[in-house]
């Protein structure tokens, strides 16, 4: 019978190993009713997967439920009932503070608007009547091993209090600094990659813009490698995700970046080591916010009428709820590997209606 492969993730407590996955978790191994003999263990992954051959029948009656497979993703890019269950609390938790930001970035000079690309109210893309429009597809990183050791730790029943120095934080494990994809994350990667292939020229990026963390490098370099050399690569300190506290969201130093991402322009990055991670004070929304209203006006001097942007939750979901003025429908939190594309009008003050 034919077979297909997952790398499931394998947690281990009271001296006791299990899979994580809701329809796993627990001490005795592998309960799935009377499938359960049908599944084998057929290698180690390190020391926290195994490999396991599912019979094609079995993966078609679990995939739905407990694959928790979304859109169109295949299974080696799908999220996890645990990775959503977990997007929904830190959703949550970003919140904080955004209909303040949301006001205060009303004040100002720039404002930009948001539509669905299929939205008929949406401008036409164009320079006229004073009006600037660009098309950006924004993208949020793929899964990195700091969403990954999140999951286990969720999977396991552990809490902890966001952006707090606790022992049960898993975004402050040490060896996650500046965190890189998985190879979940590469998956979610290439997913995009195929949609980026799969457009006409006159729809592809002109550019694609960088936060110049590590795990937003390599998802953009993968999802937009069919442009490498072809458009502008540019890293931008602005578009990072907020800072502070954790250690995933520290970046490494520009000349070690440049050296593993040569396709990538950091000129716009003015110091070498991170000058916005504290190891005790997380960045508030209104500073995270303010970082947003610079990257947008810098976005809105660039020629280019269509953009990429590669960066992070946080940051997106206050570009969608705090900088942007958009439906309801576009203001949710964006899981790791999605690329949402919209029409952006840029207006100033004297211009608006």
């Amino acid at each position: 019978m034919p077979t297909v492969i997952y790398k499931v993730p394998i947690l281990q407590q009271n001296n006791c190993k299990f899979f994580a996955h809701p329809l796993w978790c627990t001490p005795k191994g592998i309960e799935i009713g009377p499938q359960r003999d049908k599944l084998t263990v057929i290698s180690s992954w390190t020391s926290a997967f195994c490999l396991i051959h599912f019979p094609h029948s079995f993966r078609d009656s679990i995939s739905n439920e407990s694959m928790a497979l979304t859109d169109d993703l295949p299974a080696s890019a799908a999220h996890s009932e645990v990775t959503l269950e977990l997007a929904k609390k830190e959703s949550a938790e970003h919140m904080h503070g955004m209909k303040q930001a949301y006001d205060e970035l009303g004040k100002r000079p720039l404002l930009v608007k948001a539509y669905a690309l299929d939205d008929p109210k949406a401008p036409s893309p164009s320079l006229s009547n004073g009006i600037r429009t660009k098309t950006v597809h924004f993208v949020r990183h793929g899964q990195g091993f700091h969403n990954l050791m999140a999951d286990l730790a969720h999977a396991q029943g552990k809490e902890w209090e966001q952006f707090k120095d606790t022992p049960e934080n898993p975004y402050l494990i040490p060896e996650i600094l500046d965190a890189p994809l998985t190879e979940k994350g590469r998956q979610q990667a290439y997913v995009l990659q195929a949609k980026i292939n799969g457009m006409e020229l006159g729809q592809k990026p002109q550019l694609v813009v960088f936060s110049p963390n590590c795990r937003a490098l390599q998802t953009g370099v993968i999802v937009f490698e069919s442009l490498v050399g072809k458009v502008p690569f540019v890293a931008h300190e602005m578009a990072r995700e907020e800072s502070g506290i954790h250690v995933c969201d520290k970046r490494r130093p520009v000349s070690r970046q440049r050296t593993e991402f040569p396709q990538v322009n950091f000129g716009l990055l003015e110091a070498d080591d991170d000058p916005l991670f504290q190891d005790d004070v997380r960045e508030t929304r209104q500073q995270v916010a303010d970082r947003v209203y610079q990257f947008f006006e810098w976005l809105a001097t660039q020629d280019e009428q269509i953009v990429a942007v590669s960066s992070h939750s946080g940051w997106l979901l206050t570009v969608f709820n705090a900088m942007l003025r958009c439906d309801e429908s576009l203001r949710g939190w964006f899981q790791t590997g999605e690329m949402r594309s919209v029409q952006l009008e840029f207006l100033r003050r004297d211009e608006r209606v």
